[in-house]
């Protein structure tokens, strides 16, 4: 398994990337705004099943590459907290019985 945060830092230094925490968030909403957009299109609004369009992974990757650029700005390993998190979840599901619930939250006590 790759370390992607260091990639992550070592690309923004080289393109100058590095924004505010506040700047980077809104650049994510954006992103995870183009997914959803691009998603009811295809589903025609949710009439057809989802089928991933030709740029879905690049846009996706886009999204994950803000987080992780987001993650190092803030001083987060975000590697260790989805571990973590998957690892909650894992444990809650065990514990309980996969019963799909959402939130997140609910899982890692947050």
């Amino acid at each position: 398994m790759t370390d992607l945060q260091p990639v992550v830092a070592q690309s923004a230094d080289a393109a100058g990337l590095h924004a505010t925490a506040p700047a980077l968030l809104l650049e994510l909403t954006t992103q995870l705004g183009s997914l959803t957009a691009t998603a009811t299109a295809a589903t025609e609004r949710g009439r057809r099943p989802f089928r991933p369009t030709p740029g879905w992974a690049a846009r996706l990757g886009e999204l994950a590459y803000g987080i992780y650029l987001l993650a190092d700005q803030t001083g987060v390993d975000v590697d260790r907290e989805v571990f973590n998190t998957a690892q909650a979840i894992r444990q809650h599901a065990l514990a309980t019985g996969a019963d799909g619930s959402w939130p997140f939250q609910s899982y890692t006590g947050a």
